[in-house]
């Protein structure tokens, strides 16, 4: 059996992703679907970018949760996307919401950050143009 998946439905103010006869799998190459009902509306994109500021061996050490912690972001469909600097000394994340300050509240949680092993640096821009299967995280452009 096929999955078959709708994304990004917006009606007054709630975001509906409705998987169809099978759930989301790592391997679907598709964007995850929200497991929650309830969620703003999209409005901007953010690129978060983490640089560590203890040594990797620290760093190390709480790496498990970080991941963790990662997976959790982007089961509810506000992480799309990850990984490390090259070379290691931090890393990026892409992520969507509302607004800065609940972008800003999630990293507060991250558990580099509440070990004090890393600072982030937030991004946000909207996205006036997108690869295919982003279109739900395209902004129009207007004046102003």
């Amino acid at each position: 059996m096929r999955t078959h998946l709708r994304y990004a439905v917006y009606q007054h103010g709630v975001h509906h992703a409705d998987a169809g006869p099978a759930s989301w799998t790592p391997g679907n190459r598709g964007l995850a679907p929200h497991r929650h009902t309830r969620c703003p509306k999209v409005k901007s994109v953010f690129i978060l970018e983490l640089t560590y500021t203890a040594p990797l061996e620290r760093v190390d050490e709480v790496l498990s949760d970080h991941l963790d912690w990662l997976k959790t972001h982007y089961a509810t469909g506000i992480f799309i996307a990850s990984g490390r600097k090259v070379p290691r000394e931090g890393g990026v994340i892409l992520a969507v919401g509302a607004d800065r300050a609940s972008i800003e509240a999630i990293t507060a949680t991250d558990p580099l950050v509440l070990a004090g092993v890393c600072d982030y640096r937030l991004t946000q821009f909207l996205a006036t143009t997108v690869a295919n299967g982003l279109e739900p995280y395209r902004e129009p452009l207007t004046q102003g």
